[in-house]
């Protein structure tokens, strides 16, 4: 199939060229890559051969050089890994870009990412198309591709009231979304778990996600409960296989897990429900971080949502008052015991060296108070980002395993999975235990990825794509960044191309802005 592919190609490249006489005359481009375990993506071995880019494209891949080809720049892979770039669909990267600058995205690239998403979560802005157009203004690392913002619509529409919207307002809502998707959105994400996400029901964001299915998006979704704080995980799983059923959508669960002892064990039974549902034909994925900790605040992990209807200042009243804080107290301690006690809950935050490295337990202990009062006192003095370890490992390796289910790194100040995700997900789930081999690993982390959310062009090494190509050495590709050193770059990717320009050489981190927005409607277009 792959020598039938080259030839193919070359055969067309001379009928193009015949004018000017394609058996005599030299072709110079851009880059030409050897190598000897080339990873194409989608196949079950890899490849020895060359790929040839030009013009921010891959022009062949053959066995090898085609004739009277030559390149500005040749480089031999040797016995590294070559693989497309790497795609991250669950990112909270544009904090990093909105600041009206240049971003280079360096823990990103180095981790051989070489495009991410936004507005996850429900979150974001709701232009789109202004979002697009800045960050392309401005110059970025890697490519950037958006959601529309069930959360941010909302917002807009309703500010963080918690109640049913109006036919009115659910028109509104509607008519951003719409505006949105031809704008270049993904599709619908939700965080039905946070403000104001958790005030909206089923029904009204079926009717969302039945906008952003016409338009050909997707439904990506913070699931309401990853545990059993309301509805619980399994209920939450329902959900979002109603909402892709009803809406007619494919559906993806944001960064898939059985979150506290609650829930420990369940991995089962959700993957034969999710299972289940494919067998119908409704489309369910997921995509998975390789952490056993969560990246989240010290509010995030242990206040009900309800007691942050109305905004931060009618919250904090709320915790100072006498009648209401002895009923969030023992709400809070329900939620610590949840998330496996005081102790799990690590301050990451590179904003609270006051508190950094101390889990909530010996904090407590310090201030002389219970876990929960302490935790209220870290909330009203500006709160603090936690690493809170609550996943069982038996339940991340059965996630994993599941053809399904891609990579992401969700990845938040304060916590590793922003600087390290990917190569900790090779070093240790592939080369130390095995759970994965080389092949699923990139394939995940890749093709799969644009398959599922449409990228046509992107995640794979084939002629026609997008010439997105990581080469990274499989001894020395693991992490840097911990989790008291969360923004430690990673190493051991050789070379990176991010349309066509090299990013990465021989190692060495670039200071080139080669990334672009992407509208998901241009791709389609094509």
């Amino acid at each position: 199939r792959f020598v039938r592919h080259s030839t193919a190609f070359v055969s067309s490249l001379c009928l193009v060229l015949a004018m000017t006489g394609c058996a005599n005359k030299t072709k110079t481009i851009d880059t030409i890559i050897t190598g000897k375990n080339i990873y194409v993506g989608g196949e079950p071995q890899p490849i020895a051969g060359v790929i040839g880019i030009d013009d921010g494209n891959i022009v062949f891949v053959s066995e090898s050089v085609p004739s009277n080809t030559k390149a500005i720049q040749t480089v031999d892979a040797g016995n590294a890994y070559v693989s497309p770039g790497f795609i991250d669909p669950h990112t909270h990267a544009c904090n990093d870009f909105d600041q009206g600058k240049p971003n280079l995205n360096a823990n990103y690239l180095t981790q051989g990412v070489t495009t991410v998403f936004c507005n996850v979560d429900g979150g974001g802005e709701v232009d789109v198309n202004d979002t697009l157009n800045t960050f392309a203004a401005q110059g970025i690392g890697t490519n950037v591709a958006l959601y529309i913002g069930h959360g941010a619509v909302r917002r807009q529409v309703m500010q963080s009231e918690n109640r049913a919207p109006t036919d009115q307002e659910l028109e509104e809502m509607k008519a951003l979304v719409a505006q949105a998707m031809d704008a270049g959105a993904l599709g619908l994400s939700t965080g039905l778990y946070y403000v104001p996400g958790n005030y909206a029901n089923t029904s009204e964001v079926i009717e969302l996600a039945r906008i952003a299915a016409a338009k050909g998006g997707v439904y990506d979704s913070h699931i309401r409960d990853e545990s059993s704080y309301s509805i619980g995980l399994s209920a939450a799983i329902d959900e979002v296989i109603e909402i892709g059923s009803q809406a007619s959508i494919p559906a993806h669960i944001a960064h898939i897990k059985a979150l506290g002892v609650d829930v420990w064990g369940d991995s089962k039974a959700i993957i034969d429900k999710i299972n289940a549902a494919r067998a119908e034909g409704i489309n369910v994925t997921a995509d998975q971080y390789p952490w056993r900790a969560s990246g989240t605040s010290v509010t995030g992990s242990l206040v009900p949502r309800a007691v942050m209807a109305g905004g931060p200042k009618k919250f904090y009243e709320k915790l100072n008052d006498e009648a209401e804080w002895p009923i969030i107290r023992e709400q809070m301690r329900d939620n610590l015991r949840r998330r496996g006690g005081a102790d799990s809950l690590l301050i990451s935050d590179p904003k609270r060296p006051d508190l950094r490295g101390k889990n909530l337990q010996q904090i407590a202990d310090e201030w002389g108070m219970a876990p929960v009062d302490a935790a209220k006192r870290i909330i009203l003095n500006n709160n603090a980002r936690v690493a809170s370890f609550n996943m069982s490992q038996d339940d991340i390796d059965a996630f994993m395993r599941q053809p399904w289910v891609m990579t992401s790194s969700d990845g938040s100040e304060g916590h590793p999975r922003k600087y390290a995700t990917f190569p900790k997900k090779y070093n240790e789930y592939v080369v130390q235990r095995g759970v994965l081999n080389t092949v699923d690993f990139i394939n995940k982390s890749s093709t799969t990825t644009a398959d599922f959310f449409g990228l046509n062009g992107y995640g794979k090494i084939a002629a026609g794509y997008k010439a997105d190509i990581v080469i990274f050495d499989p001894q020395q590709f693991k992490p840097e960044a911990d989790y008291l050193n969360p923004t430690a770059l990673s190493k051991g990717v050789d070379w990176l191309w991010v349309n066509g320009q090299t990013v990465i050489e021989d190692g060495e981190l670039k200071q080139i802005l080669a990334g672009t927005a992407i509208r998901k409607n241009t791709i389609e277009a094509k």
